[in-house]
């Protein structure tokens, strides 16, 4: 049961973050953005620990792995932005 609410709780803000993506609200690079649909796919990832479902495991941690990567890009672009 518990898992089961953690991971609507991950859906819930991979959704959200769609829906501000599409309403214009934030852009696909804001860190916002990058948090929500990073932390709602590690949320998925802990509720596949209780049913674990291998296609299920390797697309939320690919959708962790490219948020992070997302991040980090953004960041270095914001430190190279902040040396000019």
């Amino acid at each position: 049961m518990i898992f089961d609410a953690i991971g609507m709780v991950g859906v819930a803000a991979i959704i959200v973050a769609y829906l501000l993506l599409q309403a214009d609200r934030v852009r696909y690079d804001d860190y916002s953005y990058l948090f929500l649909n990073g932390a709602g796919a590690g949320f998925i990832l802990v509720s596949l620990v209780h049913a674990f479902n291998l296609a299920a495991f390797v697309m939320e941690g690919v959708w962790v792995a490219i948020s992070l990567y997302g991040a980090i890009k953004r960041w270095q672009r914001d430190r190279q932005q902040a040396k000019v």
